[in-house]
């Protein structure tokens, strides 16, 4: 049996946590849970804060589930704000940023594809921590 043919059950508030000022990430499963499969985590936006930064990835889709509050997206050229159990999938090569413009705390599920994410989150955190 491999690691992605376990079952893994993750209670609220469980997982790797990685803070990024008001920006904050918790990762529920990663590369070594899904054969690299897919990373899934939870991102959390405080009031008025900005996320990480128009970018895209040439070699991973995100797609994000609005779990609470509202985010605002950039997908290509457009900003788009989306609501509690709204869907926003954005491919590969595909510009694309996230925020919070409301004045409420917002979060959302992200499910990267391939899996991999948490090999870049301690550069991201130490870019936040050395740029806030």
């Amino acid at each position: 049996m491999t690691d992605r043919d376990a079952n893994l059950v993750i209670e609220p508030g469980e997982g790797r946590p990685y803070a990024m000022g008001t920006m904050q990430a918790l990762f529920l499963a990663d590369e070594a849970e899904t054969d690299a499969s897919y990373s899934i985590s939870e991102w959390w936006l405080d009031p008025h804060s900005a996320g990480p930064g128009a970018h895209s990835h040439e070699t991973h889709d995100d797609i994000f589930y609005v779990i609470e509050g509202e985010m605002s997206f950039l997908v290509g050229d457009q900003w788009r704000v989306v609501g509690k159990g709204g869907f926003v999938r954005v491919g590969r090569g595909t510009t694309h940023d996230f925020r919070n413009d409301g004045d409420v705390r917002a979060g959302m599920l992200n499910i990267y594809i391939p899996g991999g994410f948490e090999r870049d989150m301690a550069g991201i955190v130490k870019w936040f921590a050395e740029n806030s």
